[in-house]
């Protein structure tokens, strides 16, 4: 799976990136057809708490998964994310196997 990490008007440190990485590469565990994911983070108002948004796209066979959150830090986001994606991936799968 190819992960690209797209920060928005900031420069993601080595440490998220690589925090980033070994979270979504996880999500390969509920569905081996994971093409890639786009993760993109986002400062929506600098000066505000609940400002730091990560969204993921999974491209898989099908139509892509999508997820995004807001919370204090982007790791926290992340988390959320990848825990709303895991939940999806179990579906699509459930979806597959039943047909």
């Amino acid at each position: 799976m190819e992960i690209r990490i797209q920060p928005i008007r900031f420069e993601a440190s080595q440490q998220l990136e690589s925090f980033i990485q070994k979270k979504v590469a996880k999500l390969e565990k509920y569905f081996d057809g994971i093409i890639a994911a786009e993760v993109v983070l986002k400062v929506i108002k600098p000066e505000s708490a609940m400002n730091k948004e990560a969204s993921i796209k999974l491209e898989v066979p099908g139509p892509d998964l999508f997820a995004t959150k807001t919370s204090d830090t982007f790791e926290e986001s992340i988390d959320i994310v990848v825990e709303a994606l895991e939940k999806q991936l179990v579906k699509l799968k459930e979806k597959q196997r039943s047909k």
